[in-house]
């Protein structure tokens, strides 16, 4: 069988292509062994950024779904109010002191006020 050779470095050696492939692969792992990085990269950013934020969108969502009728709720305009009305995209408040009547979407609401919290 015939190899193959080429031109080393220097260009007075000669080296089989076979070797020249294997070296400019980086051997068997080095495709992997440099994904390792952006896999450790990814897994922090996932468990640090991601998936709180997924369980804090969670619990917002349970919370906009228990809202009922006589809640006090914070908007996040800073307005207080009472829930007087459910609709399905969209509360009424009754915010005091005047006991005006506005109606607020309900991606708006960011906390619901407790008895403990007001007094």
């Amino acid at each position: 069988m015939k190899e193959l050779f080429a031109l080393g470095v220097a260009g007075l050696e000669r080296v089989p292509v076979a070797v020249l492939l294997v070296q400019a692969s980086g051997g068997g792992f080095g495709g992997i062994v440099g994904l390792l990085p952006l896999v450790f990269i990814f897994a922090i950013f996932y468990f640090l950024l991601i998936r709180p934020q997924q369980t804090k969108q969670k619990k917002w969502v349970a919370m906009l779904e228990t809202l009922k009728s006589g809640d006090k709720i914070v908007t996040s305009g800073g307005i207080k109010g009472t829930i007087i009305a459910v609709k399905d995209d969209s509360f009424h408040l009754r915010v005091p002191p005047d006991n005006l009547r506005i109606e607020v979407v309900k991606s708006a609401v960011v906390t619901v006020v407790t008895e403990e919290a007001s007094s």
